[in-house]
């Protein structure tokens, strides 16, 4: 059997104010090409189908799109809800799809699997949609369910009841940050944020299989346990990762083999740091006209309206950031720590000039000029 493992489509996510509908649906078109040149017979999307509890109509539409391409290559499609997903919406209709495709977000059926056969017999499909603790809890009384690690490990077990009560080979599909994860593979929002706590890898004992789904780069966590990451590039943090999917192929006796399966990448996304005007120079605009672009300019003081002159050159800057080279980053004061320290109407101003430029302060000429006019202000006021 051949499994394609899929995950954190976000249909309906905007890149830096950008909608990815129109490059979500031309990677999914080359996703659905890839099922069928290589005999796919079940597709597992494991979680984060929608951005949103809450999307759009044109996501649904998508969504309905991408399922019927799938749908009519002759795979069996499997999806589980994720944290972005509201269980309840991508589940509502269910029971109204024909056959070959199902959606899991029911907690209380992780031990009912969906089971697709080969020429070697049945595989058993679990699929473990996101479980909150707090809302889990009361399904499962008699278990300590502080933690959602300690949700999915209790979910896996349910899982291994389930392979008890069916012979054959099986596979779970779970969406959750497991141990051994690389750190720059690509961290979804609430794993950087500290939103999700660690699943051990001993908690995916049993299957043939695990497909994860959440974090947003490929990862092989053990030769049987594996993200494949998202179809899109989400953010900057992720533009040197590989986008795709794994081809996972099970003989009589387990996993038999897994393949990479690279996906086109719409437009290719750039950091491009340096002084502004080289930023802006020829060279960079012929190189990456066409890429999403986040511009990191070091001049040492802010320059004016930058994103309208990145744009201007290069039509697809997303992202500007002043960062000035050289600056002095060990003063972490805040603007109002500065001030406190401030006695003189000169010092204030030079504690406003370093806060807003970035530890930049006044330039020789600068201080003469503040220097005028407060004098000139001290003499105006003795005239009153």
């Amino acid at each position: 059997m051949r499994i394609l493992h899929t995950s954190d489509w976000h249909i309906g996510r905007t890149f830096h104010g950008h909608s990815t509908l129109a490059a979500l649906a031309d990677v999914l078109d080359a996703l659905v090409v890839q099922v069928r040149e290589n005999d796919v017979d079940v597709v597992v999307v494991a979680g984060d189908v929608f951005d949103s509890a809450t999307p759009a109509a044109s996501a649904y539409t998508l969504l309905d799109d991408a399922l019927m391409a799938l749908h009519e290559t002759g795979a069996t499609v499997i999806m589980t809800s994720g944290n972005h997903d509201s269980a309840a919406r991508l589940g509502f209709h269910s029971r109204l799809l024909r056959d070959g495709i199902h959606v899991l977000t029911d907690p209380q059926a992780i031990a009912t699997p969906v089971t697709v056969h080969d020429e070697h017999g049945p595989v058993h499909f679990f699929g473990i949609p996101y479980l909150e603790p707090a809302i889990v809890r009361g399904l499962w009384p008699d278990a300590a369910l502080r933690t959602q690690a300690q949700v999915m490990h209790h979910a896996m077990g349910l899982v291994r009841d389930g392979m008890a009560e069916n012979a054959g080979r099986a596979v779970a599909v779970a969406h959750c940050f497991a141990a051994g994860v690389d750190p720059t593979a690509g961290l979804e929002r609430e794993v950087r944020q500290g939103g999700l706590d660690v699943v051990a890898l001993a908690s995916f004992e049993g299957p043939e299989y695990v497909a994860l789904g959440h974090i947003h780069g490929r990862q092989q966590l053990s030769e049987r346990v594996r993200y494949s990451g998202a179809p899109l590039h989400y953010s900057f943090g992720e533009q040197h990762k590989e986008r795709g999917s794994w081809l996972v192929e099970l003989d009589a006796d387990g996993l038999a083999s897994t393949q990479w399966l690279a996906l086109p990448v719409p437009r290719a996304l750039v950091t491009l740091t340096g002084a502004l005007d080289v930023i802006l120079s020829d060279e960079n605009v012929t190189a990456h006209a066409d890429d999403w672009v986040c511009a990191i300019y070091t001049d040492a003081l802010p320059q004016h309206e930058p994103m309208r002159r990145l744009r201007e050159r290069l039509p697809f800057c997303a992202l500007v950031q002043h960062q000035p080279e050289g600056v002095d980053a060990a003063d972490d004061r805040s603007y109002s720590q500065r001030l406190r320290t401030a006695v003189t109407d000169e010092e204030r101003i030079e504690a406003f000039l370093e806060h807003v430029r970035a530890g930049q302060g006044a330039s020789e000429r600068e201080a003469e000029l503040i220097r005028e006019v407060l004098d000139d202000r001290v003499r105006a006021e003795a005239l009153v």
